[in-house]
């Protein structure tokens, strides 16, 4: 895995200035590839590509790149990897110089064209590949968003990027913020692609790639995950349960087995449920050794899943290490996620999954994690619940529901759990009194999609917070009309594959790991799987109310369900309790009258959020988080921002000017 970078001057450039730039953006990204720092420039093109390696496959020097196809017609500057480079390399056929995958999608690129080489290839990626031919970039990212890529065509160049922090590198480029993605941030808790934090640059969606020319630029999909949806749905697997398990069981252990090839020590993540104790399962199968496993806990009930992870690890004999993170470790990590997500983001558990990363990358360099399985077999309770829901409601006038939501609304989340005390446990899930808090609000909202909405929203109403901001066009919205013709359930699943997944999930495994030069490898969503998950329908994916029917069946094999079977608990982290307690002081100073007199945020607004929270209530938490955020990451680089000499720095409250 590494870190890529480019900047193509389409008027040209001096090799000096190019080559001075190039080093100064992937500089930016060492993090990405602490192994090698590589660049290639054509000053009469304009063009310079920049590279930082963390050497995974093929240690020597006939990995470093950018490199070129062996007839100097294709350059690429790569971050990734194939999972089925021998087979892609035995159809080439070519006298290979070295082992690495780079030199075989190089040459697939040469050989079979751009869109030739992207069907073929399985794996996680995001690279540039220029034509010196033709003289055109090909700047592509894999099917499922694993791995980032930003992007901006701006001041007579084009650039992109693994990272935002890249950009700010190349002086005289426009990065003011967007306050549209910035109303989208709060309520999603990240930015929602194609938009970014800044009004001219983007991200690369998932299964796309642009084709960039001095003339302009178009953007092409190459793998349609809706289409796949859809027409899988329309061809479901109508055999026997036991025979789509033993297929799931095969397909995914060759998933897995190919993601375990690495010339570096390589381990995973465990947290003991069934996503990651599936992949784990998998992996000590194909091991001779006992696999590394990793787990972070909290000393907070409710919150800390280390006891179970060490008891799948015991079950499995894997060489299991954990690290318990309390409310000090978590005070002194703060200030460094700014530096870490480098766009805003407020997903609370990007704390242990950096801390997670960290504590892995002490012993391997490669680690696997069970993410997307949730999304992949219907995982998550809200698909369930926003159906059934709906079923319920749909017939109910919306100002009845509304009124009742009211009412469910009129006691705090800790009120709640207090009622639920006297129930069986078994009847219960964690954190009870703030899921019927989010189940009245969805209940007042109109129609499923609109439900999901309001589920997935950290902060229900941002506009409240900014000042002269209007959201940003909704990412649902605009996806509805690919979700069309399917059922509730399968709706729900594939939003969250094409937002909550590539644009929350993935950016915190992508940045927490690379903060710390671990790759993380998903066999969950390799896209086989994928495709092979949507062949099933909600009735094969969710038996006795519980999702990941067919992924459970799986394990089966390996784990007793009593080591396995309990309330979700998430990767969250004791927010409120931690912000109340030694967290205030950091929150005090970032929301002080002084740093909210800029005029971005509402200073009153922000305040009763405030307010809120430390006086015990837990309904605005979450939002009081993404302001923390936001506020930090904008504090964290106001002078490096200065420094390039950017535009950033502007707020731009002209609504008009950032909608263009």
């Amino acid at each position: 895995m590494c870190g890529i970078a480019g900047l193509w001057r389409f008027g040209g450039g001096s090799e000096r200035e190019l080559a001075a730039t190039a080093r100064a953006m992937t500089a930016a990204i060492a993090h990405r590839g602490p192994d090698g720092d590589g660049h290639w420039v054509d000053a009469a093109a304009g063009l310079a590509l920049g590279h930082r390696r963390l050497a995974i496959i093929d240690l020597s020097p006939t990995g470093y790149q950018p490199m070129l196809s062996a007839d100097g017609r294709i350059v690429i500057t790569y971050n990734g990897e194939l999972y089925n480079r021998a087979e892609m390399a035995a159809e080439l056929g070519v006298n290979w110089r070295g082992t690495s995958d780079t030199e075989v999608l190089v040459e697939a690129i040469a050989h079979f064209g751009i869109d030739g080489a992207l069907a073929r290839a399985n794996g996680l990626f995001a690279f540039a590949a220029y034509d010196t031919r033709n003289r055109v970039l090909h700047v592509a990212r894999d099917r499922l968003g694993i791995k980032p890529l930003y992007y901006t065509r701006q001041a007579g160049s084009f650039a992109f990027a693994s990272e935002l922090r890249s950009l700010h590198a190349i002086a005289g480029f426009d990065l003011t913020i967007d306050l549209g993605a910035a109303a989208s941030y709060l309520r999603y808790g990240c930015v929602p692609a194609p938009r970014c934090i800044y009004r001219n640059v983007e991200k690369l969606l998932p299964g796309c790639r642009l084709e960039v020319t001095r003339d302009g630029q178009s953007s092409h999909t190459y793998w349609d995950h809706a289409a796949v949806a859809r027409a899988n749905q329309q061809t479901l697997d109508r055999r026997a349960n036991e025979d789509i398990d033993a297929e799931l069981h095969d397909l995914l252990f060759d998933a897995v087995k190919r993601q375990m090839v690495s010339d570096v020590p390589l381990g995973a993540s465990l947290s003991g449920g069934i996503d990651s104790s599936t992949v784990v399962a998998l992996m000590q199968r194909a091991s001779p050794r006992p696999v590394r496993t990793f787990s972070i806990g909290f000393n907070e009930t409710g919150f800390n899943e280390a006891a179970d992870a060490r008891k799948v690890a015991a079950h499995l004999g894997t060489d299991h290490t954990e690290l318990i993170l309390t409310a000090v470790d978590a005070l002194a990590l703060i200030p460094k996620l700014p530096a870490i997500y480098d766009e805003p983001f407020a997903d609370s558990s990007q704390l242990p999954t950096y801390l997670v990363s960290s504590l892995a990358r002490e012993h391997v360099t490669v680690a696997l994690s069970g993410d997307g399985g949730d999304e992949t077999f219907a995982g998550y309770v809200r698909y369930l619940g926003v159906e059934q829901l709906w079923r319920a409601a749909r017939h109910v006038p919306l100002a009845l529901r509304r009124a009742a939501a009211g009412a469910i609304e009129l006691l705090s989340a800790d009120a709640w759990d207090e009622l639920a005390k006297p129930l069986p446990q078994r009847w219960k899930p964690t954190h009870v009194g703030d899921k019927i808090l989010k189940g009245a609000a969805a209940l007042a909202q109109d129609g499923p999609l609109g439900m999901y909405r309001r589920l997935t929203s950290m902060t229900p109403q941002p506009e409240q917070f900014l000042i002269g901001a209007r959201e940003a066009p909704d990412a649902l919205a605009r996806l509805a009309s690919q979700t069309a013709g399917l059922d509730t359930i399968s709706q729900l699943r594939l939003l969250d594959m094409l937002t909550y997944l590539p644009d929350d999930i993935l950016t915190k495994v992508d940045r927490a790991s690379m903060a710390v030069g671990l790759e993380v490898r998903v066999p969950l969503i390799d896209h086989r799987v994928v495709e092979f998950a949507w062949r099933l329908s909600p009735d094969q994916l969710i038996a006795n109310g519980k999702g990941k029917r067919p992924l459970r069946a799986v394990l089966d094999r390996y784990v007793p369900r009593a080591l396995v079977e309990r309330p979700k608990m998430g990767f969250g982290i004791p927010l409120a309790s931690w912000l109340r307690g030694p967290l205030r002081p950091w929150a005090e100073d970032l929301l002080a009258p002084s740093a909210l007199a800029d005029g971005l945020f509402d200073p009153v607004r922000v305040r009763r959020c405030f307010e809120d929270c430390m006086s015990g209530g837990s309904r605005e938490t979450n939002a009081l988080w993404a302001v923390l955020q936001f506020q930090a990451w904008r504090h964290a680089y106001a002078d490096a921002l200065r420094a390039a000499g950017s535009q950033s720095i502007k707020i731009g409250l002209n609504w008009t000017e950032q909608q263009q």
